[in-house]
């Protein structure tokens, strides 16, 4: 790769420890990628949850964040990702206190080194959106594809190093979504029904990202009509990115950037009701007792906790089904001040602040509470809880409430 002379000095040591390791690991990347040089980044997005961090990972944090101050600290805007423990309700879940421990120490590490605890994965919509154009260094895949597709920015996945690398460093190598050959379309999909609900969105989601399987696939969906919204664009990239790790998609008329292909355009494949109801019933139950209904991955915006509130009108959640909504630390606060959590709380469901239910040490929950069939209208949750040990069902929001009201799935 091609170093200017303050990216040799880093490399050098010249700048401090820390930032000759975060060079280092990202000239490896670059390398491995096949980067030229470095690109300028404006913000990077940490995922440093303590379930994958373990007790090695906080201690490299440790490690690095025990270095003087100027070296240590980042140099452009660094936000975080979701937390594992919210230390208001982790008792309530069954979480434990060497888990709360490993907690308290990663946020004193990532503080140390000037990092914004965020704590959430919807960013784009509650911290700071990038501009079109906007280069920056996003970990969390719906974050990044959101940005990527929604808002024009460019990122790649960063990994939790690769991303605390970025904001130490101020840069990230230059491949794949910050280059322009790369946003250019490979796959065609036309839309033949509208999905109903933000649990289709997602599986219109599920469906293409499963269709393109890669990385480097960029999706094109055609006859999406009106604007979806946020919340819809939401569910549909973070699903794809989960079920196909894509990170870009264009939607004619909605999307910011212009639509090219990567070469001739490809067959079309359509996605009608037929295959949206596919989808869902593929992860459907019926009448089965509900242990436990999530309103997560991606964290609720501010009208979806009014939804759910909405929903719940004040009954009570069964006593044998637990229901936990998670949204960022932002929006609690605005739920709090507009009586949405006193309204949720009441009818006994929990309100959690900056965690991500996949991240929050999901299997020992279900273990320790006796969780195994999980309800969320949420399907990149769907796809992911299942290696925890749960049986998963996607529904519509107004099903996941009344089923938690029934403490069975209706």
């Amino acid at each position: 790769m091609r170093l200017n002379d303050e990216e040799q000095a880093m490399l050098a040591g010249q700048l401090g420890e820390v930032r000759r390791w975060a060079i280092t690991h990202q000239i490896a990347v670059g390398e491995f990628f096949d980067a030229a040089d470095f690109v300028a980044v404006s913000q990077a997005h940490i995922m440093a949850d303590t379930e994958s961090l373990g007790e090695a990972g906080v201690r490299f944090l440790e490690g690095l964040a025990a270095a003087p101050e100027p070296a240590r600290r980042v140099r452009v805007p660094a936000i975080t990702d979701p937390r594992g423990i919210d230390f208001a309700v982790y008792k309530r879940l069954g979480q434990s206190e060497a888990m709360a421990g490993l907690e308290r120490r990663t946020i004193a590490a990532l503080s140390a080194f000037g990092a914004l605890m965020t704590d959430t994965c919807i960013n784009y919509q509650t911290i700071m959106a990038p501009l079109r154009g906007e280069h920056v260094a996003y970990g969390d895949t719906g974050s990044v594809i959101y940005a990527n597709s929604v808002l024009g920015a460019r990122s790649n996945f960063e990994g939790g190093p690769s991303a605390l690398a970025a904001g130490l460093t101020g840069r990230t190598p230059r491949y794949g979504y910050h280059l322009d050959e790369c946003r250019r379309g490979t796959r065609h999909f036309r839309l033949d029904a509208p999905p109903r609900d933000l649990s289709e969105w997602g599986a219109l989601g599920g469906i293409v990202g499963r269709a393109c399987g890669s990385y480097w696939e960029v999706p094109l969906i055609a006859a999406v009509g009106e604007a979806p919204g946020s919340d819809a664009l939401k569910h549909f990239g973070a699903a794809m990115a989960s079920y196909g790790s894509t990170a870009l998609f264009h939607m004619p008329g909605i999307t910011p950037e212009p639509i090219e292909f990567a070469g001739s355009v490809p067959d079309t494949v359509r996605i009608g009701r037929a295959e949206l109801d596919a989808f869902v019933a593929a992860y459907g139950a019926t009448g089965d007792k509900v242990d436990v209904v999530v309103f997560a991955a991606p964290h609720l915006s501010l009208v979806e906790m009014a939804a759910v509130a909405d929903a719940l009108a004040g009954r009570l959640v069964h006593p044998d089904t637990t229901l936990l909504v998670a949204t960022s630390p932002e929006i609690k606060h605005a739920a709090d001040r507009m009586g949405l959590t006193r309204r949720i709380e009441e009818t006994g469901a929990i309100v959690a602040a900056g965690i991500c239910f996949y991240q929050s040490y999901a299997g020992e929950m279900a273990e320790a509470n006796g969780w195994k069939r999980l309800l969320s209208n949420s399907a990149k949750l769907v796809n992911i809880i299942g290696g925890y040990g749960y049986r998963p069902t996607l529904l519509s929001l107004e099903r996941c409430v009344d089923s938690a009201i029934a403490g069975r799935v209706v």
